[in-house]
């Protein structure tokens, strides 16, 4: 990957989330009063999949200001969290300080992660809005490898490539299923946690097909153990969707038509 070529667009998703960190927080959408008070917001597709966790080590890639890390946490696992936005990491921080919960949180784009971090993990995750912001795949599944342990698992829920294709604001195809040379680039005005928030700001992102994200996990080595796709997503985030069973939103008109996510279940060989 020419890191130089993309680090245009690395910082300016960088500003971009900065900005989004402090709306999130304050948003209906996050939860926070609840997760404050000790609920458990995770979702059934990452709790399926890695079942119980107490004592594991796990590395959160892309965790945003924590929310889910610190969930991991109080689950029993030792967690470390990365993420590129300066203000979503010292939000983080302050959130694990306020619980008194153990984490660890790094403040880098993944890409750069090596210069942080030299050990490995019982278990990598990655969820829901993550691979979207990375140009390289290929890259970003060394990286995966290289932090799990043998016989660690990596984690992977995402919205499905097939929905990214659309224009969320008329539910047109627009882009592309397969990852291109250049970024798309959109101006963002609000944002999925408060589409009124008074935020503007130019935004940078690659879709990815389905091989084109679990080609190189496997390229490295990894050993796939299951493959999901779901008809719907866990939130009512994007515009024109209807909640069709509780805590599962379909697009109005397109019901039960379209994979909206996906999951990936990985295992890093012993040997």
């Amino acid at each position: 990957m020419d890191k130089a070529k993309h680090q245009t667009y690395f910082d300016s998703n960088r500003s971009l989330w900065n900005e989004k960190t402090s709306v999130h927080l304050d948003s209906d959408f996050y939860q926070m009063p609840q997760f404050r008070a000790g609920e458990d917001l995770l979702k059934p597709a990452e709790l399926e999949a890695l079942g119980d966790v107490s004592g594991k080590r796990l590395l959160h890639l892309q965790c945003h200001f924590g929310q889910d890390t610190l969930a991991w946490a109080r689950r029993g696992a030792h967690v470390t969290g990365v993420d590129l936005s300066d203000a979503a990491i010292s939000a983080a921080c302050e959130l694990r300080d306020e619980l008194g919960l153990e984490a660890r949180f790094i403040r880098s784009n993944v890409y750069d992660i090596e210069q942080h971090l030299d050990e490995e993990f019982d278990i990598v995750i990655s969820t829901y809005g993550t691979t979207v912001w990375l140009p390289d795949l290929n890259e970003w599944s060394r990286l995966v490898a290289r932090y799990l342990k043998p016989g660690g698992v990596f984690f992977l829920a995402e919205f499905h490539p097939a929905f990214y294709m659309f224009e969320f604001e008329n539910w047109r195809v627009v882009y592309s299923y397969f990852t291109g040379q250049e970024p798309y680039k959109d101006e963002m005005v609000g944002t999925y946690a408060d589409r009124n928030a008074d935020l503007r700001h130019d935004e940078y992102f690659w879709n990815h097909s389905i091989a084109q994200t679990l080609q190189p996990l496997l390229d490295r080595g990894l050993r796939l153990q299951e493959f999901r796709e779901y008809p719907y997503n866990y939130w009512n985030c994007f515009p024109n969707m209807v909640e069709t069973a509780p805590g599962q939103f379909m697009i109005k008109g397109f019901e039960d038509l379209l994979p909206l996510m996906y999951s990936i279940f990985l295992e890093k060989p012993l040997g």
